[in-house]
């Protein structure tokens, strides 16, 4: 992700009439190869494997940290404590009580924090937002959100720290995909109020790249059945995050259903977007999108949007959003919506393991 990050700099220019200027101009990793890779970006100015030696450094003013679940909240509160802005990789520390930690050294540093979500910046996504927001819906049936992956399919995967509660967090598939489920329905306001959760720990051993094996003890795949208050009613929320969903590379999805209307999107199938209109016949229509991002770049609206263009309007929402100019454009995630992330999960733990609904 630090690559990624790194193209998206390298890219800046692209973005039409933007106010902020960032660019990359020092890197930390342990990996020596890493690091080399990074003397390819001209405005690397620092490279080490020490990030306190980063954080020392008057060029930084902005830090992004990827790294896994278990080292979240030192690093993040060693960036806090150093005077730096902290745009935090998900799920926001290992469990509940780190997350409610850096939100609370964030608060009290006065520095500006977010946390990385990209998918909801795609175009349909963005159009799925502005559907909602009109109120042609009417009354909402039910919401259905979720990330699937099918790595994990093959059971001769080398384990790695995702796959282990001391590095990847006893939430498993939870900390590591959840956010990208939750991110639009919290920003829409749909904050669940009980929840069920279904957990399964399919494989719990595999091979340690060693020639032995190794456990893995987080949870695989995970669906939580939800219900949020909309308007006064209460309307059924299914989350879903899985490592082992057949033929599924990389799928985000957002639906949305109403007694007027409903939307529906899937990375699946990238450029199109679904429109449920009822009348006196009923239509699902769908149309093509194109490269409709919500910061304007040179791009053509008749081609195709990916990973790198919503990786690059996350940090262009970072930067406008820090220097106050975002406006009433849509942000990244807000400490408090990572925090409540982590209540829901912890909530789906308790769940499963008493087999009862659990009340946020």
């Amino acid at each position: 992700m630090g690559r990624e990050a790194a193209s998206a700099f390298g890219r800046w220019f692209v973005l039409e009439n933007m106010p902020v200027h960032a660019e990359l101009v020092a890197v930390c990793d342990l990996q020596e190869s890493l690091l080399n890779w990074f003397k390819k970006v001209p405005t690397v100015q620092l490279l080490t494997k020490d990030h306190k030696e980063l954080l020392a450094s008057n060029l930084v003013d902005v830090v992004y940290v990827a790294v896994p679940h278990h080292l979240h909240e030192s690093i993040y509160l060693d960036v806090l404590r150093a005077g730096k802005d902290l745009f935090a990789e998900k799920p926001f520390g290992i469990d509940l009580e780190a997350a409610r930690k850096i939100m609370e050294a964030g608060a009290a540093s006065g520095r500006f924090v977010r946390c990385s979500s990209e998918f909801p910046f795609l175009p349909a996504p963005q159009k799925a937002l502005g559907y909602v927001r009109s109120g042609q819906l009417g009354k909402v049936l039910e919401i259905h959100s979720g990330f699937w992956h099918s790595s994990d399919m093959d059971p001769q995967k080398p384990v790695n720290w995702k796959r282990q509660v001391k590095f990847c967090g006893e939430i498993g598939v939870m900390g590591d995909l959840g956010m990208h489920a939750v991110h639009l329905p919290f920003r829409l306001g749909w904050k669940p109020q009980r929840v069920f959760a279904q957990l399964q720990k399919i494989y719990t051993e595999r091979p340690d790249g060693k020639g032995g094996t190794a456990p893995c003890d987080t949870w695989d795949n995970a669906i939580l059945h939800t219900d949020v208050s909309i308007e006064g009613s209460e309307v059924p929320m299914r989350l879903e995050m899985k490592r082992l969903a057949p033929g599924e590379t990389n799928t985000w999805f957002f639906e949305v259903l109403g007694t007027e209307g409903g939307i529906r999107f899937s990375t699946k199938e990238p450029k199109t977007f679904w429109i449920f209109e009822r009348g006196k016949e009923q239509f699902w229509k769908k149309t093509d999108l194109g490269h409709q991002m919500q910061f304007p770049t040179i791009t053509g609206g008749i081609f195709e949007a990916g990973f790198p263009d919503c990786f690059l309007q996350m940090w262009a929402a970072f930067a406008l959003e820090r220097a106050g100019e975002l406006k009433q454009g849509f942000g990244c995630v807000l400490p408090g919506e990572a925090v409540f992330s982590h209540e829901l999960f912890a909530a789906a733990l308790k769940s499963h393991l008493t087999k009862s609904v659990i009340s946020l």
